[in-house]
């Protein structure tokens, strides 16, 4: 098994270090039942993948993906609870017992809101301090949703953006280095963005404010911009590499646009432009700044 698992290093890599890590595997794995050898060698694949893809801590793609991620996890939290919020919604303005409703939803809807449930609750305990816990239900909660998108096309319309979405999410959340995993600034910050994404389309599904629309669902990813905006300018950057991680994070977002302007790229494609955008004002306000 270990020879197999160091061809997935680099060849490099693998004639320094690999009969070392042979060694150390050999050890570590001496008499150790089936289930602690298959915990080992998917710790050391994951480790190889890193090297290979230039994914660790000491790597400018590493770092760059670990300021990405919890925006990623924030988004599809985000976008998650929408769908939720439009579920709840629909059972209270029913005129359906609640009761009967829930008795009634066939396994695809029940699934569907299971994983929705799964991507929520494991990103707030992913941001509240336990990183691994809530990206293993977080990613349990998107793979299903893309799974289901994928087999059950009338779900949400469409078998190609909202699976891609959620696969890109679990790409860039699962590519953050162990050791770069968010400080609680960063945690706050994609809170922050997530409640700032979700709450006023939440007012506007709930009918509490009338004739407001949220069609073509521009606001969550003007959030994300802002939120890169805010930061870019704290920490007194250009805002291109900042800007960049917020893109990486959008895919959800971008899904859920595409989802609510029924299909049209056109819209969305549109609304990304936003991106590019917030990097001009933060250099605009930067260069104000300086010349005061």
């Amino acid at each position: 098994m270990i020879d197999r698992l160091l061809l997935l290093y680099p060849s490099g890599y693998r004639a320094a270090y690999g009969p070392e890590i042979a060694d150390t595997y050999r050890e570590m794995t001496r008499g150790a039942p089936r289930g602690a050898r298959l915990r080992e060698g998917f710790d050391l694949a994951a480790h190889a993948l890193r090297v290979r893809f230039q994914l660790g801590s000491a790597d400018p793609l590493g770092r760059f993906l670990a300021s990405a991620a919890p925006f990623a996890l924030a988004a599809a939290a985000a976008s998650a609870g929408s769908q939720l919020l439009r579920w709840c919604t629909s059972i209270v303005v029913s005129p359906t017992p609640w009761m009967l409703s829930i008795r009634t939803l066939d396994h695809v809807g029940a699934l569907s809101l299971l994983f929705s449930l799964l991507v929520c609750i494991g990103t707030i305990v992913a941001l509240t301090g336990r990183w691994a816990v809530g990206v293993a239900a977080a990613v349990c909660g998107l793979c299903g949703t893309a799974g289901l998108a994928l087999s059950v096309e009338w779900l949400f319309g469409d078998r190609v953006i909202v699976p891609l979405a959620a696969l890109l999410t679990v790409a860039v959340v699962l590519a953050c280095p162990a050791d770069l995993r968010p400080d609680g600034s960063a945690a706050a910050a994609a809170g922050a963005m997530a409640w700032a994404a979700w709450l006023p389309a939440a007012v506007v599904e709930t009918r509490i404010v009338q004739g407001v629309s949220t069609h073509y669902g521009a606001w969550p990813l003007l959030a994300l911009s802002v939120t890169g905006v805010v930061l870019a300018l704290r920490a007194q950057s250009s805002g291109v590499r900042t800007m960049g991680a917020m893109a990486v994070a959008s895919p959800p977002f971008i899904a859920h646009a595409y989802v609510m302007a029924w299909h049209d790229l056109r819209p969305v494609a549109a609304m990304v432009l936003v991106f590019p955008a917030a990097v001009v004002i933060t250099a605009a306000v930067a260069r104000a700044r300086r010349s005061y």
